[in-house]
């Protein structure tokens, strides 16, 4: 196979691997008088790789001329919580570290990415929310935590 299709199947792969996020709905929190106003947006997702378990994820949202034209840079700002919603099914094993959701956050090289761990001593899932650029970070980040339970669909 010619390597060049090798390297298109592989980013094919690893894009179709990431959770695809479904916006739920946004809260403005400041109200601007030209453009669009500053929000909190919020989106669900399920991981991709571990059936049983969905996050939601807060951001803020730049508003302005900037924000509505969809080029300013959204502050490294966000929340997450991650809960088992029903039998928690993992059919291959877990790496160390994986990147579960990723999300562009500017128009140049900025991203939220939501990295899944797995604590084997207590058999939890670790869910941490980053701002990633491509030269450094921001120190922000939030988790969540899943331990993996029993799933008793007789309540």
């Amino acid at each position: 196979m010619n390597k060049p299709y090798v390297f298109y199947a592989l980013l094919i792969s690893l894009i179709s691997s990431l959770a695809r996020a479904e916006e739920i709905g946004c809260v403005t929190t400041t109200w601007k008088l030209i453009g669009s106003n500053n929000k909190i947006c919020i989106q669900a997702f399920d991981d991709p790789r571990v059936q049983g378990v969905s996050c939601h994820i807060s951001q803020a949202k730049a508003g302005g001329i900037s924000g509505a034209l969809g080029v300013a840079e959204d502050p490294s700002q966000f929340s997450i919580a991650c809960r088992q919603i029903g039998p928690i099914v993992i059919k291959d094993k877990l790496p160390d570290e994986e990147t579960a959701f990723s999300e562009s956050t500017s128009l140049f090289f900025k991203e939220t990415k939501v990295s899944r761990l797995f604590d084997t001593k207590r058999n939890t899932l670790i869910y941490v929310a980053i701002s990633r650029k491509i030269i450094d970070g921001a120190p922000a980040n939030s988790i969540s935590t899943v331990p993996i339970m029993p799933w008793n669909q007789n309540k």
